[in-house]
């Protein structure tokens, strides 16, 4: 298994191992993309536009819960990378029961919480008067299922550090397949509407975490998840938040980030919010396939980092740099030209669909410096750098992107000037992320071993 592991990260042709784990990350995040999607294109089925907003209002609570997973998957992840590299296969198997027992207990915690508190969580998160009993219905369904879903996105870019990147990918393509199959079954055929998007959710995460449960527990894996091998001292806690807390900051400040332009959009209406939703998730599509590669990148670099190889570094982040550009320039397009009947299958309502197709193109300017941002973003994170990963994490969606939110929402009294503050911040931030990218390698990359082949 570790000869397995040497082979792609450290010998195999650098296009070869940038594609062989490229690949099955982007087939993930496609199929967490489609299962986004399928939640709110079967409840637009209903033709409720109420119940559209309410799964719009709750998607930034969902990205709170998924941002505890990233904190342990983005920083097992760098961890392990580094570890395998050195040679040191047992940090890496405490690492990994670490980020497995400790994410299981926050999630028990916050599955408690918010059950408990559905409604005022609703309510906080911008949940008007006639989506509130929608969101709260489908929040507390949904919080069962965040110790699965945290176990979930933690070991789907865990096993990726072991090179296992095809494994990574099944475990997500089941638990979505069974969401996006499930959705329309107990949305439209048996009328559960909110309430079936909610469970179809849950079991999906739940199928998805035992996958990975039966990987980590077979002979077939390096890493482990049996508590003999929990650890937080010698570096192992460390090691993992120094790097997992900037990425989940990541994910939190983009959903406190949400809930504050949803509020501020509900001065325009629901079908504001409505359409802003729908936005979001056209651009996701963008967004998730240039989340795949860098997150496909990672283990990778951080191996070569590990090894002190800077020669092959440098070699895969650059092929890596080109492949992002043509593939954020590709979808850039496709998206622009095809807004309207991607915001259509989602919004009937004419008001909804004019202010959804406006928001959708302008939120899609972002698109051809969305690769870079992301390859430079996880670049920083396979160092072990703490402090760029963290000044960069706080910036994107909040440093940057509240200031430049506020100071719109000052200067215009108009909903897509609103939106339009996400693309010029996701300017400003990819600049952002090439300044520290350079500063990171120049101050962290070890200076040993530079000859080494690529």
């Amino acid at each position: 298994m570790q000869d397995k592991t040497t082979e792609i990260f450290r010998d195999a042709p650098v296009p070869k191992a940038v594609i062989s784990n490229v690949v099955p990350s982007i087939v993930s995040m496609i199929m967490v993309l489609i299962y986004n999607l399928a939640d709110t294109f079967f409840i637009g089925q209903t033709k409720n536009a109420y119940m559209v907003a309410a799964i719009s209002v709750a998607t930034p609570a969902f990205l709170l819960f998924m941002a505890i997973g990233m904190l342990f998957g983005i920083g097992g992840t760098s961890l392990i990378s580094r570890s395998l590299g050195e040679g040191k296969a047992e940090k890496a198997k405490n690492a990994s029961s670490f980020c497995f027992w400790t994410g299981l207990c926050i999630g028990i915690v916050a599955m408690a919480v918010i059950f408990t508190y559905a409604e005022p969580v609703s309510r906080a998160i911008g949940a008007s008067d006639d989506t509130v009993g929608y969101a709260s219905q489908y929040l507390r369904i949904v919080s069962t299922a965040i110790p699965f879903l945290i176990i979930g996105n933690s070991f789907s870019n865990i096993i990726r550090a072991e090179g296992k990147a095809n494994v990574a990918m099944m475990g997500m393509m089941i638990g979505n397949l069974i969401n996006i199959v499930l959705d329309p079954i107990m949305i439209l055929g048996l009328g559960w509407d909110v309430t079936g998007a909610a469970v179809a959710t849950v079991l999906g995460n739940i199928f998805a975490a035992i996958f990975y449960i039966g990987h980590l527990l077979s002979k077939n894996a390096m890493l482990s998840i049996h508590p003999k091998y929990y650890q937080a001292k010698n570096g192992i806690a460390l090691g993992v938040l120094a790097i997992g807390i900037p990425a989940s900051l990541n994910s939190i400040l983009m959903s406190v980030s949400n809930i504050i332009v949803n509020n501020i959009m509900f001065y325009y209406g629901d079908m504001a919010v409505a359409g802003l939703g729908v936005a979001m998730k056209v651009n996701m599509i963008v967004v998730m396939l240039l989340i795949g590669l860098g997150t496909g990148i990672q283990p990778i670099l951080g191996y070569c980092f590990g090894a002190g190889n800077r020669k092959r570094y440098m070699a895969v982040l650059k092929f890596s740099l080109i492949l992002a550009f043509g593939l954020s320039a590709v979808m850039t397009v496709i998206c622009y030209c095809g807004a309207s009947p991607l915001v259509h299958a989602f919004l009937e309502d004419p008001n909804a669909f004019t202010y959804g197709m406006s928001f959708a193109r302008i939120y899609i300017y972002s698109g051809p410096v969305m690769g870079l941002l992301f390859v430079f973003i996880n670049a920083i994170q396979s160092t072990g750098a703490a402090l760029p990963a963290l000044i960069l994490s706080i910036s994107r969606q909040g440093i940057i992107y509240l200031p430049v939110l506020f100071l719109f929402r000052r200067i215009f009294d108009s909903a897509p000037m609103l939106a339009a503050a996400q693309p010029i911040t996701d300017y400003l931030s990819t600049a952002l992320a090439i300044v520290l990218f350079l500063f990171t390698y120049q101050k962290y990359f070890p200076k040993a071993d530079a000859s080494q082949a690529g």
